[in-house]
């Protein structure tokens, strides 16, 4: 019996590993590209046959990479910021009042994750140009925000009623403390997991996003990230310089994977906590 629980350990472990590879093999052969010089264009299969920061420096140059970057923290700090208080605050009285009409508004909520925002873009884009809002950074973020609290507000109702004790606000009403105050000071430290996996879930989608900015975003000094790679794009007369462009993708992902790796402890929490009840 041992050696038969051996073997199947063994032949489990090696179909994790042999899949896990193989799921990486992508991001191994991009990061080998993006580390040869613009010109080197021998078979991507011939791994780290050269250790040139030449691409990376002209990435960074080409895509004016300081602008892009600020405006991409823009776009997804101010998106993410309004997320966060508007649904928090949207899920406490979800979370905590037990009536048809609270059970009703949260199904309409969930309702927004059926219907993506991408499958309504003509109606809304026609909505916006009767409505003359210009064409700026404030567009996508509307979009973003927009798109961001169904989601938002699920993970936040699950949290609150599976890990935030009711006790605890019962006892500062006692003490005399009001709604917002019970809410900031009491139930939003608590929820910091929720929060957390609130700001990585929709965080990564909007730094990464392409097709709003794409759409409401004309000027190219207001170009995040994604859309600054536009330029690496290539044609029939001048084709793609993918090493240069695999290293723009690896200058954009570096600073998620920083935040990621800062905030992982929370964020599994928080995803296993909102889930539970909802």
């Amino acid at each position: 019996m041992k050696k038969k629980e051996i073997l199947k350990s063994t032949l489990i472990h090696v179909g994790i590993i042999s899949f896990l590879l193989l799921n990486l093999l992508p991001l191994i052969i991009s990061f080998s590209s993006s580390l040869r010089s613009p010109n080197n264009m021998t078979s991507p299969l011939n791994l780290f046959n050269e250790f040139s920061l030449v691409s990376y420096q002209n990435a960074f140059s080409r895509m004016h990479f300081p602008m892009a970057f600020l405006n991409s923290i823009i776009l997804t700090g101010v998106s993410v910021t309004i997320v966060v208080i508007f649904t928090a605050m949207a899920a406490y009285p979800l979370a905590r009042i037990d009536s048809k009409f609270s059970k009703f508004v949260y199904l309409f909520f969930l309702g927004g994750l059926v219907v993506p925002g991408q499958m309504v873009i003509i109606p809304i884009v026609q909505i916006i140009k009767a409505l003359h809002i210009p064409s700026s950074q404030f567009t996508p973020i509307l979009m973003f925000v927009t798109c961001s609290i169904p989601f938002s507000t699920f993970l936040f109702t699950g949290f609150i009623k599976s890990s935030v004790p009711v006790e605890i606000e019962e006892a500062a009403y006692i003490d005399g403390a009001g709604l917002f105050r019970r809410f900031w000071t009491l139930v939003f430290p608590l929820i910091l997991p929720a929060t957390v996996s609130v700001i990585i879930t929709q965080g990564i989608w909007i730094w990464n996003d392409y097709f709003f900015n794409l759409i409401f975003i004309t000027k190219s000094s207001q170009s995040p990230l994604p859309l600054a790679m536009l330029g690496f794009l290539g044609d029939k007369e001048n084709p793609t310089q993918w090493n240069t462009l695999f290293a723009a993708c690896f200058l954009s992902a570096i600073p998620l994977v920083i935040a990621f790796g800062a905030l992982q402890k929370y964020f599994i929490g928080g995803l296993a906590s909102g889930s539970v009840k909802g």
